[in-house]
């Protein structure tokens, strides 16, 4: 993985981060925005993965059901933000839109994916500090606007 931060404009940053054959996507983006000390943000990638999972979240059950995707997808949108959560660590919150090759799609909350050729992120960090608390009645945590700051 390389990231760099490449522009600064009052106070909102713009990183590009690379990631590289065989990395763990949400690992390694996870990883990068807690080294950047990033409190807030969105971000969107675009490029491929080996194999992916996604999930849908069953609001009966308060669980997420995952959905393997056991075959080579391009990333036709990797969508989601940051906040930092109860641990105080930053939380990524990811949705997926994955084409895989007779042109269907699979997509949803975004668990994992193991990079196959590249896959390119733009985080658009913001001068704030989004807070994510755990809804119980969700069994899922959630952006709390009462307890960020900007």
């Amino acid at each position: 993985m390389k990231g760099k931060l490449v522009s600064q404009d009052d106070g909102v940053k713009t990183h590009v981060v690379v990631l590289e054959t065989g990395e763990e996507a949400f690992e390694a983006l996870t990883k990068y925005v807690n080294d950047a000390g990033v409190a807030a943000a969105a971000l969107t990638a675009i490029g491929a993965f080996k194999d992916a999972t996604v999930a849908f979240y069953e609001y009966e059950t308060k669980s997420y059901k995952h959905i393997s995707v056991a075959e080579p997808s391009e990333v036709l949108s990797l969508l989601g933000d940051v906040a930092v959560g109860d641990d105080g660590k930053a939380s990524l919150h990811i949705h997926a839109v994955l084409g895989l090759v007779d042109g269907s799609v699979r997509g949803g909350h975004f668990v994992k994916g193991v990079v196959r050729p590249t896959l390119e992120v733009v985080v658009t960090e913001t001068p704030a500090c989004l807070r994510r608390r755990k809804r119980d009645d969700l069994g899922i945590a959630l952006i709390d606007l009462e307890k960020s700051r900007s």
